[in-house]
């Protein structure tokens, strides 16, 4: 009798403390917030606000500083559509979009290499070789291609010593194209990288078996694998590239107006048009979201795939 009670008295136990817990408020919400609470402070003082002030200011038409913000329609917003700014934004994005291959084309070699062959012993080391360069000054990086494209300069005094033509390359767009490409190179090498090492190579052995040649195997396994950091590197790239200031300014010249160097001139030249300023700020950051938006959604179906 006493061990029946007792049973009764442990199942009442457990039940009243299952009852208790779930009358007990979900609180599990909590511990996310907590993790993400100072990245998303971070993410709201330093970009969300910032964007919706410029918004507010892309709004005001011919606003200088000390005037007062009075938001009254998208006429900065048309005037973007002046083909001379057409233009520009369209060098830009030509100058994003060639760096972006640039990259691609040379880091891929390199990346499968560090990955694949070298020893592993060296990987580490080979690739510190190619983040070396991100450790100095971009602007001092561009200084250095000015001296090697200019026409007394490295380049062009080997071609000379070697009897073959010199090439006129500073204040063109190909200067711009080697400097951004330089810059932006080992991005691409790190996340090429981070992907070929987890290349599975018993699929191209599968591949082997059943008769496909190299190309085949590299086009129907290889990039299918890595497909995911051609997109993250190129989309890195491709942003980065798109709101260089640095390179076109020191080696475009006058003559490679890109949409980073006119909203420069919008907020610290001497126009000093801060609603115009604003309105081309938000519309690279609606082309980078556009972009991204699209990477996202056709990635995820390639992937699937």
């Amino acid at each position: 009798m006493s061990t029946k009670n007792t049973s009764f008295q442990v199942n009442s136990s457990e039940d009243i403390a299952n009852i208790r817990e779930s009358h007990r408020p979900q609180i599990n919400w909590i511990q996310p917030l907590v993790l993400l609470g100072p990245s998303g402070i971070w993410l709201l003082l330093l970009l969300v606000l910032p964007s919706f002030i410029i918004l507010e200011l892309s709004l005001v038409p011919d606003i200088r500083p000390g005037d007062l913000v009075n938001p009254s329609g998208f006429k900065n917003y048309i005037r973007i559509f002046d083909p001379l700014y057409l233009q520009v934004i369209g060098r830009s994005l030509y100058l994003a979009f060639g760096t972006t291959i640039i990259c691609l084309i040379l880091s891929f070699p390199v990346a499968y290499w560090i990955a694949q062959i070298a020893p592993k012993r060296w990987r580490n080391l080979l690739l510190l070789s190619f983040v070396l360069p991100l450790w100095t000054s971009s602007l001092l990086r561009s200084y250095a291609w000015i001296t090697i494209l200019r026409p007394t300069g490295l380049l062009n005094s080997l071609l000379t010593n070697l009897g073959l033509p010199t090439l006129e390359l500073l204040n063109q767009t190909p200067a711009v194209l080697i400097g951004m490409s330089y810059g932006l190179l080992p991005y691409m090498i790190l996340i090429l990288y981070a992907s070929l090492e987890k290349l599975d190579k018993g699929l191209l052995e599968a591949a082997a078996d059943l008769g496909a040649n190299p190309t085949q195997a590299f086009w129907q396994v290889t990039v299918p694998q890595i497909l995911p950091g051609i997109a993250a590197g190129s989309m890195l790239v491709f942003i980065t590239g798109l709101g260089d200031f640095v390179d076109p300014e020191l080696l475009g010249g006058a003559s490679s107006m890109t949409a980073a160097r006119l909203v420069y001139n919008q907020f610290l030249g001497a126009t000093q048009n801060w609603g115009f300023g604003s309105a081309l700020s938000m519309t690279l950051i609606l082309i980078v979201s556009v972009a991204i938006a699209l990477l996202i959604k056709f990635g995820e179906t390639t992937l699937k795939r």
